[in-house]
């Protein structure tokens, strides 16, 4: 028996009726199916634990054929009882999120060419939401634009065609962007949900505040120690919405957020690149989900091509954490919960979010 500790953050507070009776009554937990578009979202409080869990064995190769009783989960050490468990091929809700801003512009037919060949590698029953983010520029300074393209469907035809007919120049609001996207999938029920952000990690409000923080740095140490990127609170506000969700985020980061492009870069220009991309980093182990660097644009359509090939090896477990409903020591908000996975199967290795911060 393998057992593998993740540090990682993740609580739902809200979800859906039939999974939290599921979770009073069961004896032994049953596979739940996942919602369809006409079934009612309807959510109460809960402290259900979300996880998207991925096992491979030690060459690498993904394990899809697991079931439940192949599981453990240990919360803070403390075994819990798994309420729901659903297979690899469960399908998702995912927004695709395109960046347009004037970055992309150079490379704009390849990321959409790169794009619909990632839809085209999902599976048929997901649902797939394209969302476009920029910063229009004008005389007060700019104006946030983040625009829908396509909405949750499983018409492949309509998703190409919102992919085509993404625009956009200015600046960058990704975390906005990323609000955004959470908000659309937390109208999509108890199905599992993830995003695709193509993006080079620098949002220019963080940037800009970035910039500040380190301007008194005379090295490139000094100014990354004023700047501290993962505290950032716009970040914080990204990862606890995909918290209390379970969604787990892919960045696919674009090689014009690359330090090394810069020949000899300033100790402000050392903070703004290494923090954006430190945040990228953030947010893909903290979701349970993967960084994948874009080193050449003709890689894209292979990076995308990954994505969707880890996504279907992806098994989802459910739990309730015990540390919220004791009585004898109340669970202090605030603390973090770290998630031990273990997997019955020898020589295997698991991947998921490592804890989360209780509510």
């Amino acid at each position: 028996m393998i057992r593998l500790q993740f540090p990682f953050k993740h609580s739902l507070g809200r979800t859906l009726c039939a999974l939290v009776a599921l979770v009073a009554c069961a004896v032994s937990a049953t596979d739940v199916r996942a919602q369809t578009p006409e079934d009612p979202v309807e959510r109460v409080n809960a402290n259900l634990v979300l996880l998207n869990v991925g096992v491979a064995d030690r060459k690498g190769q993904a394990i899809t054929n697991l079931s439940q009783s192949d599981f453990a989960v240990y919360e803070d050490g403390v075994r819990q009882r798994i309420a729901s468990f659903e297979p690899v091929n469960a399908p998702f809700s995912l927004v695709l999120l395109l960046d347009m801003s004037g970055s992309t512009l150079g490379f704009r037919s390849t990321i959409k060419q790169s794009a619909i060949r990632f839809i085209d590698a999902l599976a048929p029953e997901d649902r797939v939401a394209v969302v476009s983010f920029w910063v229009k520029r004008n005389k007060n300074g700019g104006e946030s634009k983040i625009e829908t393209l396509a909405d949750f469907t499983q018409d492949r035809r309509k998703i190409a065609y919102a992919i085509s007919d993404a625009g956009g120049n200015g600046e960058t609001n990704l975390y906005n962007g990323l609000r955004f996207a959470l908000d659309k999938l937390a109208n999509e029920g108890n199905r599992r949900k993830a995003v695709v952000v193509l993006t080079d990690g620098k949002d220019s409000e963080l940037e800009r505040a970035d910039r500040r923080a380190s301007s008194r740095a005379d090295t490139a140490a000094e100014a990354l120690a004023a700047v501290k990127p993962e505290a950032n609170s716009q970040l914080r506000s990204v990862l606890d919405a995909a918290d209390r969700q379970g969604v787990t985020i892919y960045p696919l980061a674009l090689p014009s957020g690359d330090l090394k492009r810069l020949a000899q870069p300033l100790p402000q220009q050392v903070a703004i690149y290494t923090s954006a991309r430190t945040r990228l980093v953030e947010l893909a182990n903290r979701t349970g989900g993967r960084l994948h660097e874009i080193n050449r644009l003709e890689d894209l359509g292979r990076l995308y091509a990954e994505v969707a090939a880890d996504m279907r090896t992806l098994y989802s477990i459910a739990y309730q954490s015990s540390a919220a409903t004791t009585t004898t020591t109340p669970p202090r908000s605030g603390a973090w919960r770290a998630i031990t996975i273990e997997v019955s199967r020898a020589d295997t290795i698991a991947r998921t979010r490592p804890g989360y911060y209780s509510r």
